[in-house]
């Protein structure tokens, strides 16, 4: 943190963590620290971990070895606080519900046998989550009815439905244009403003994300660096992570990251706007 005061509570606090899938280890040794109320952008090639340390810090997946502790207490006590949205809903899986109810189907999802004496509790819960994320005006609307910004809105109310103070978002911006992704990317840093939520977001292009994140975790060959975007996203800290000579371009704005010796893609003003190129050539989303 370059000499600023640390915190008495990390958000995430890991050391050597060990991130699994099945029986394979995809992340090998990570030491990470985030402090409460930031937004961090998390980014890599296809296979480095993304997908599996945010399920990891969401008690999906168990931990494979190291040590975690989130907002000061071991994973298993702090679960409750953590809200989690998928990458992706398998096709047909919301049935025909509204917003308010798929926000709903999440509250106090912990606990059993809540009944009619609830309601009234359940209805202010999900008032407030859809009113957080500016979406009341879609609580009677189908799922399948709304656009891509606007389910990835609700699926937020969803997290938020119950007190959470982490918040994990699996490629949220993807498969939606520009404008989408922009108000996603303005209501997460809003919610980190005024919620005091730390939020970790995985995406694909590292270029939308330059305007409002506080740090970048960039994961690779089974390892993590986080810090400011000039301190991870420069040549000679992705090359040390990567194991091999990377190169970082910097144009009209956009960041450009490739191989020294490999292809440099064409600049231009369409790069940067979710081409491939225009984050990673290494490989995608995962």
């Amino acid at each position: 943190m370059n000499g600023q005061p640390q915190p008495e509570t990390w958000a995430v606090e890991a050391s050597a963590l060990r991130c699994m899938r099945g029986d394979r280890a995809v992340i090998t040794g990570l030491d990470l620290r985030i402090a409460e109320g930031s937004l961090v952008g998390v980014f890599g090639s296809n296979g480095s971990g993304k997908t599996t340390l945010l399920q990891t810090l969401a008690g999906i997946l168990g931990e494979g070895g190291g040590t975690l502790r989130l907002l000061g207490r071991p994973l298993a006590q702090a679960r409750t606080e953590v809200g989690y949205v998928a990458q992706a809903v398998p096709e047909g899986a919301y049935g025909g519900i509204d917003a308010r109810s798929f926000v709903g189907a999440a509250w106090r999802g912990e606990r059993w046998g809540l009944g009619w004496r609830d309601a009234a509790p359940r209805t202010q819960a999900v008032d407030a989550a859809l009113q957080s994320v500016d979406a009341s005006h879609l609580a009677g609307r189908p799922m399948e009815a709304l656009s891509g910004g606007e389910r990835q809105r609700v699926c937020i109310a969803q997290a938020l439905v119950n007190p959470v103070r982490l918040l994990l978002l699996d490629e949220p911006l993807s498969n939606l244009d520009p404008r989408a992704q922009q108000g996603v990317l303005e209501l997460v840093r809003r919610l980190c403003r005024e919620q005091a939520l730390t939020v970790l977001l995985t995406a694909h292009d590292i270029n939308p994300l330059l305007p409002v994140m506080d740090r970048v975790l960039y994961l690779a060959a089974g390892r993590g660096r986080i810090g400011t975007v000039d301190e991870v996203v420069n040549a000679a800290s992705l090359s040390e992570l990567y194991g091999l000579p990377m190169a970082v371009a910097r144009h009209d704005g956009y960041v450009f990251i490739h191989p020294a010796r490999g292809f440099m893609p064409e600049v231009s003003p369409h790069c940067g706007h979710g081409h491939d190129h225009a984050h990673d050539p290494l490989g995608g989303a995962r």
